[in-house]
């Protein structure tokens, strides 16, 4: 059974093999679980380390969190085109409101005049899903959007989460379009 699946895909160029990569568990696992990750790493951060999240860092957080559950979707029926479609534009949409978040906090902290800037004490969740008030431990303001403290290699915590949203936004771009270009379906 292996030697005929090596013989199905060996003739196979790498970009048609990133183009199967929908189809298959894997990938939309490794995904899951990195974005899954980094919602951990983010919770320790906040109860075990002390960091306090500002309004754009819960906005970051749960655009983390609907990579995550979107890629956990994908993992359960690759094959169905359908459920495919939806973690697709789940992905992307969660990724493209994280990037904006980490952009905007980013502009808080560099450009916006700090004597008439201000970020909310409340995160702007919709009336039907007061996330904030059904899980404060996960989602509750409580620290102020100019903080700067924490870094690595540099960077604070805007600039990599920046970085990581655009990550998350080229892969699925690049997978979405080699598999367009190669199987002509999503």
């Amino acid at each position: 059974m292996n030697t005929n699946k090596n013989k199905l895909t060996s003739g196979m160029t790498p970009l048609h093999r990133i183009a199967k990569w929908p189809e298959q568990k894997w990938p939309w696992l490794l995904l899951a679980l990195a974005s899954s990750g980094l919602v951990a790493a983010a919770l320790i951060m906040q109860h075990v380390q002390g960091l306090n999240p500002c309004v754009q860092c819960i906005y970051q957080r749960t655009a983390m969190i609907g990579v995550a559950l979107f890629a956990w979707l994908g993992v359960l029926a690759p094959q169905n085109a359908a459920i495919r479609v939806v973690a697709y534009v789940g992905w992307i949409a969660s990724a493209w409101a994280g990037l904006s978040a980490a952009n905007h906090h980013l502009w808080l902290q560099r450009d916006a005049n700090p004597l008439f800037n201000s970020c909310a004490a409340f995160p702007n969740f919709p009336s039907w899903a007061p996330l904030h008030e059904w899980f404060p431990s996960v989602f509750a303001v409580t620290g102020i959007c100019g903080d700067d403290g924490w870094r690595l290699m540099g960077l604070n915590m805007p600039e990599w989460m920046q970085i990581i949203f655009f990550i998350l936004l080229s892969i699925a771009a690049i997978t979405l379009i080699v598999r367009l270009l190669y199987l002509r379906k999503i």
